[in-house]
C-alpha cells in the first residue's frame, strides 16, 4: 500500500478512536425517558412524518411534534437494517483483504465501525421502541432484529420471489467478497453510495441538537442524531480511502469482478429509485408504507374513522404537495452526489456512472404509481 494512502487510513482510524461516540450514545439511551422530551420537537420542523402534506396542513401543534417524533423512529428503522447488513459485510470484506499487505490498519478501522454500529442500533431501537409502546401500545415502524441478508431497504417494491433472489444475491456476494480483494474494496464502493445519502439528511438532523440553545437540554434523541452522525462521517472517510484509493493498489479488475461491481451498484440504484412523501430522505416505496401510515391516522393521535383514514391518505399520496416536493428534491440531490462520487472509477458502466435508472423517476411517475396502488389498498 502506498504511504500516502496508509497515511489517510491511520489519520481517518486514529481520529475515529479519539472521537468515538459510543459511551456517550450509550450513556443518553440508557437516561432515555420519552416523558422527558414528549412535548418537543426531535429535528428540524420539515423532518417530520408527512410534512407539507394536507395531514401536516390540518394537524394541531401536539399533532405536530408526534409526527417529528415519529419522523425520527421511522428514519432510524431504515438505519438499523443497514447498519445490520454493514457489520456482516465489514467482517466478510475485511476476509478478503487478508491476503494483501498492511491488510490489519483496514480491518482495525472495520472493526472499530462495527462496534459503533452495534451502539447505533441498541440506541435506535430502545427508544423507537419506548416511543411507540408509549403512543399506540404496539410497534409499528420497529420491527424485530433481523439478519443481515433480508432486504435492506425496509419498505421496497417487493415481493416474495424478489425478496428471496435478493437474499441469495447478498449470501453470494459476502461468500465471493470474503476472497477476492478487489470485490472486497469494492463494497466499500456501494456502502459509500448509501452512506452517502445518510450523510446529507443526517448532517440536517445533526444540526438540531448543535444549533440548540441549551445543546446539553437538548432532548436525547437529538443528541444521538448527533452522536451517530459524527461517527458517520468517520465510516463515510473509510468507504471513500478504500474504495477511492486502496483499490488502486490492486491489480486491474477482471471481466467477472467488473461485472459483480457492476450489478451492486445497479442494485444501489434499484433500491434508491423511489421517494417519499411520507418521509424525505429514505427512498421507500410508498405502497409498501400505506398499511403504517393507515394505522398512525386511525390511532388514538388522529382519531380517524376508517373512510376520513384512507381519504387523508389518497389526499397525500396522489396529489402533488409542498412535501413531495421537498422528496424529489432530496432525490435529486442525493442521485448528482451519487455521480460525483463514482466519477472517477473506470470499471463502472456508464449508466452507474450516470446513475441513469434513478433519473427515471419523476414526479409525474411517482403520481401515476400512487393512483394505481391506492385503488387496490
Amino acid at each position: 500500500m502506498e504511504k500516502n494512502i496508509h497515511r489517510k487510513l491511520q489519520i481517518n482510524h486514529t481520529r475515529n478512536k479519539q472521537q468515538d461516540h459510543t459511551a456517550l450514545m450509550d450513556e443518553a439511551v440508557t437516561n432515555f425517558r420519552y416523558e422527558d422530551c414528549q412535548n418537543e420537537y426531535w429535528n428540524p420542523e420539515e423532518f417530520s412524518l408527512l410534512y407539507g402534506t394536507p395531514l401536516w396542513e390540518q394537524s394541531t401543534q401536539h399533532q405536530r411534534i408526534i409526527l417529528n417524533q415519529l419522523y425520527w423512529v421511522a428514519y432510524y428503522s431504515q438505519i438499523v437494517s443497514a447498519e445490520i447488513a454493514t457489520i456482516f459485510f465489514n467482517q466478510t470484506s475485511a476476509a478478503g483483504l487478508y491476503a494483501q499487505e498492511d491488510f490489519r490498519l483496514i480491518c482495525d478501522t472495520l472493526d472499530l465501525e462495527s462496534a459503533q454500529e452495534r451502539s447505533h442500533i441498541h440506541a435506535f431501537r430502545t427508544i423507537a421502541k419506548q416511543v411507540e409502546q408509549a403512543l399506540f401500545g404496539e410497534l409499528i415502524f420497529t420491527y424485530p432484529m433481523r439478519g443481515p441478508f433480508t432486504e435492506t431497504m425496509v419498505y421496497a417494491d417487493t415481493n416474495a420471489l424478489k425478496t428471496w433472489w435478493k437474499k441469495i444475491q447478498l449470501q453470494y456476494f459476502g461468500l465471493i467478497s470474503a476472497n477476492n480483494t478487489f470485490l472486497a474494496c469494492q463494497y466499500f464502493t456501494v456502502r459509500g453510495v448509501r452512506t452517502l445519502n445518510g450523510k446529507l439528511v443526517q448532517h440536517k438532523l445533526s444540526n438540531y441538537y448543535q444549533k440548540h440553545s441549551h445543546p446539553e437540554a437538548a432532548p436525547i434523541p437529538a443528541k444521538v442524531s448527533y452522536y451517530h452522525f459524527m461517527d458517520e462521517s468517520f465510516h463515510f472517510n473509510s468507504s471513500t480511502i478504500i474504495s477511492h484509493d486502496v483499490v488502486t493498489c490492486l491489480k486491474p479488475p477482471t471481466a467477472f469482478e467488473r461485472l459483480v461491481a457492476n450489478l451492486g451498484l445497479w442494485g444501489c440504484q434499484r433500491d434508491h429509485f423511489h421517494f417519499s412523501a411520507a418521509i424525505n430522505g429514505i427512498f421507500w416505496y410508498e405502497p409498501a408504507l400505506y398499511g403504517k401510515i393507515y394505522r398512525v391516522l386511525r390511532s388514538r393521535i388522529f382519531e380517524m374513522s376508517d373512510k376520513d383514514a384512507k381519504e387523508m391518505m389518497r389526499r397525500c399520496f396522489t396529489q402533488e404537495s409542498e412535501g413531495l416536493q421537498r422528496s424529489f428534491s432530496t432525490h435529486q440531490e442525493a442521485m448528482k452526489s451519487y455521480q460525483v462520487y463514482v466519477e472517477k472509477l473506470d470499471y463502472l458502466w456508464q449508466r452507474n456512472r450516470d446513475m441513469s435508472l434513478m433519473a427515471t423517476n419523476s414526479i409525474s411517475r411517482y403520481l401515476a404509481t400512487q393512483k394505481n396502488a391506492f385503488k387496490s389498498f
